[in-house]
């Protein structure tokens, strides 16, 4: 029985575009094998199976073949066996359908609730005075004058 790498049979497989985004992946924790975490360097055999996280959706394939050198495209169904559950394409349908766009908080451009914030929060700032220089410390005087 042969064996291969698994970040080089992720890319040679073709679910991940380069081998160190597969190698990355194993890292963050998002590739598993019976449910535990994977390292990069673990040897992977056929009949093997791993689960893939790519959110939203975990995709399960069956190793057919182990190779650590890439095939074109034609050559998949001989490499692995996609065992992804149906639940996961339809939480993957009802993603796309809802529309929403994930997006971390404060990253890319603001929003227009976020863009009305800065303008209001601008607007006030104009208003406060930011160094010493800016103070007008005659006003206080006269007012002790009189």
């Amino acid at each position: 029985m042969s064996t291969a790498r698994l970040d080089k049979w992720l890319w040679a497989a073709r679910i991940f575009k380069t081998r160190t985004l597969a190698a990355a992946a194993c890292k963050r924790g998002q590739v598993t094998i019976a449910g535990v975490q994977m390292k990069p360097s673990r040897m992977v055999k056929e009949g093997d199976i791993i689960d893939v996280r790519k959110p939203p959706v975990t995709y399960s394939f069956r190793i057919l073949q182990a190779i650590e050198h890439r095939v074109g495209a034609k050559l998949i169904p001989q490499i692995l066996e996609n065992v992804t559950a149906p639940e996961q394409y339809e939480l993957l349908e009802m993603n796309r359908i809802s529309g929403f766009v994930g997006r971390a908080r404060g990253t890319g451009r603001p929003t227009k609730k976020e863009r009305r914030a800065l303008d209001d929060y601008a607007a006030t700032a104009a208003d406060t005075p930011l160094f010493i220089a800016d103070f007008d410390f005659d006003l206080d005087d006269e007012d002790e004058e009189e």
